[in-house]
């Protein structure tokens, strides 16, 4: 029986059909995809805080005599030791500088390091920082925001630090609050602008999920979101 074209058109169809293993091949990779997706945020934050732990211990257990270090009379090193160590120390610290004589030492202290001229503005400036954020820390970095940067017509998310004060609230007037703008990914730098409050689009999400806006550089979007029109600034929440 001389083969038909039906014949020849089954055999092509058989012919470029896909592989039995397709199906497999992409379960696996799947799977690895999947693996990753789990094992990834896990291992950078293991990661993360042994190395952390291991900067402080590595600066910190040198200093300790050793007769007195634990990991002397141990056959392994302790993990955390030099954190712990630095808690406790900076506890103490806190404690003596407390009472009258802590204080006057500190003071004392202070007196020999404002007659260094590069010392002392170094130490200055590093004080009045900290004692900043510590005093106002429920009213620092509270607020998301968006402001118009760095041209007209786009927007980038910031950060409100403070009301403007002393020679800039001069001269800029009343109603002016401080802005930072990180940089994504990396926030540790960024740009400080002052604008006026009226200007800023005050956005209602909490402030870590900004951060993990930014860190993400736009990928990660606080949970709740949708594709409507809460992804587009809101005039009515410009303050007034």
């Amino acid at each position: 029986m001389m083969p038909t074209d039906n014949d020849e058109n089954k055999d092509q169809v058989t012919l470029v059909k896909p592989p039995k293993h397709h199906g497999l091949l992409l379960w696996l990779r799947n799977s690895f995809l999947t693996g990753i997706v789990v094992s990834a945020p896990i291992g950078a934050t293991i990661w993360l805080v042994w190395s952390f732990l291991r900067w402080v211990d590595g600066r910190v257990v040198p200093l300790i005599p050793k007769e007195y270090n634990p990991e002397t009379y141990l056959p392994v090193a302790v993990p955390g030791l030099g954190l712990l160590i630095s808690i406790v120390a900076l506890t103490f610290l806190g404690a003596i500088t407390a009472n009258f004589f802590g204080r006057s030492l500190l003071s004392f202290g202070e007196r020999l390091l404002e007659r260094v001229p590069l010392v002392s503005s170094i130490y200055g400036t590093v004080k009045q920082i900290v004692q900043t954020i510590l005093s106002q820390q429920d009213q620092s970095f509270d607020k998301v925001v968006l402001i118009e940067y760095p041209r007209k017509g786009t927007f980038a998310v910031g950060f409100v630090s403070a009301p403007a004060q002393g020679e800039i609230a001069k001269s800029l007037g009343e109603g002016v609050v401080g802005v930072f703008i990180p940089t994504a990914p990396n926030p540790t730098s960024g740009f400080l602008i002052y604008e006026k409050s009226e200007n800023l689009i005050y956005l209602d999400m909490p402030v870590d999920a900004g951060a993990k806006l930014i860190l993400s550089a736009g990928l990660v979007y606080p949970n709740g979101a949708d594709n409507g029109t809460k992804d587009q600034p809101d005039e009515s929440k410009r303050t007034a």
